[in-house]
């Protein structure tokens, strides 16, 4: 890894690496596949599910960004959890995950268990003794999801991989909502960092893709075997756009997360606010972890209307400067209503037991002028006061 702070990172992977025609901003190479030099030669790219240019680069700058040995881009970020998977696990292997993790996590990880692929627990990993009894039962991989989704719940990230490390059991954590910026899970002990490049990391709502980064090179050259032998690699044209995004994740991310301080303030003086989750506040499920292990609070928040469900299909449809939508971390705001939109395929009952209640609302706030979406998010209030019914 270079000693180069992670905003030169991002801005400066591939720039002036052209030997044909010295352009400062990198090609990007579109073929499917390549000539080989001469029968019996293997060149270093034969088929682009193999390897790519324009996606290796782009593997090799988030792997630096995480501080690891060796990433695989994936054509989504549920595909990177589904390749670890692939890669890792058997019938007889049990996976420990959060049962407050993303809907998307949840319904991979249960599903493919019910068909036998291998075992899953859902467990509360905050809770010590959940936890303990848990990491008894030996399990292969530790899925580890810190701020939660949408709960922003923190956990120890350190003190899990050490206790999980103590039964043999290895650690991947998913970053998104964080990105590399403000939060480094390999340098905590983790073996394993997956993205949703869809997120934070391209940061404009145009590409889908994901990335899956490894600790060891021995387990990064694993991974990228598999990668191609399901077919689980992402398409170069969507890798130059999330390398184009990513130039910019530093000042995106810092202006992101002021414009969610400022609007995290205006909520906390609204009466028909309840409940705030955001790791910035003292009281706030592993605040005090969230100090140690994190940069920043990231600007991902959720709270809770504390009104009927009327006044919260009012507050969401007057609002205009965010968008209902799923997915986050681009430059424009977004609420999202996890209970029916983002975790859909858990079940009333797991929703229960995470915590996701129908008045639950997720804001991803973007980059606009935050004296803009103050105002909106005020007039939208307003009209929800007035419903009586």
């Amino acid at each position: 890894m270079s000693d180069k702070k992670l905003a030169t990172v991002a801005v400066r992977t591939g720039i002036e690496s052209d030997t044909q025609h010295n352009a400062v901003v990198p090609p990007i190479y579109l073929t499917s596949t390549y000539s080989f030099p001469q029968l019996g030669d293997l060149p270093q790219y034969d088929y682009s599910r193999s390897g790519n240019p324009t996606r290796n680069m782009l593997a090799d700058a988030l792997s630096e960004l995480e501080g690891g040995a060796g990433g695989v881009v994936t054509n989504c970020g549920t595909a990177a959890i589904n390749l670890l998977a692939s890669a890792l696990l058997g019938p007889d292997d049990l996976v420990i995950a959060p049962h407050d993790c993303y809907g998307g996590t949840y319904r991979l990880f249960n599903t493919r268990a019910g068909k036998g692929d291998f075992k899953v627990e859902f467990i509360d990993q905050s809770d010590p003794d959940v936890l303990a009894a848990a990491l008894a039962r030996k399990p292969k991989l530790v899925w580890v999801e810190t701020p939660s989704n949408p709960l922003l719940r923190v956990v120890d990230v350190a003190e899990l991989c050490e206790q999980s490390k103590q039964v043999g059991a290895l650690v991947a954590v998913d970053n998104t909502f964080l990105s590399p910026i403000l939060q480094q899970p390999i340098a905590l002990g983790a073996d394993f960092v997956v993205h949703s490049t869809t997120k934070y990391i391209n940061g404009h709502s145009d590409v889908v893709g994901g990335v899956l980064i490894s600790k060891e090179a021995e387990q990064a050259e694993n991974i990228a075997w598999w990668a191609n032998c399901i077919g689980a690699t992402g398409a170069p044209f969507d890798a130059y756009l999330t390398l184009r995004g990513l130039r910019t994740l530093a000042p995106r991310m810092k202006m992101h997360e002021e414009n969610s301080a400022q609007v995290l303030a205006y909520l906390q003086t609204q009466s028909l606010v309840g409940q705030i989750y955001h790791p910035s506040q003292p009281d706030h499920p592993g605040h005090d972890i969230a100090v140690k292990q994190q940069k920043g609070f990231g600007s991902m928040l959720s709270f809770e209307l504390a009104g009927s469900y009327r006044q919260l299909e009012v507050f969401v449809s007057a609002l205009t400067c965010f968008s209902l939508a799923e997915s986050l971390g681009g430059t424009e705001s977004l609420i999202a209503h996890p209970a029916s939109m983002t975790h859909r395929a858990m079940s009333d009952e797991a929703q229960v037991e995470a915590g996701i209640k129908p008045s639950l609302l997720r804001l991803s706030v973007g980059l606009e002028d935050p004296s803009d979406l103050i105002a909106d998010l005020e007039q939208a209030f307003k009209q929800a006061a007035e419903v009586t019914e």
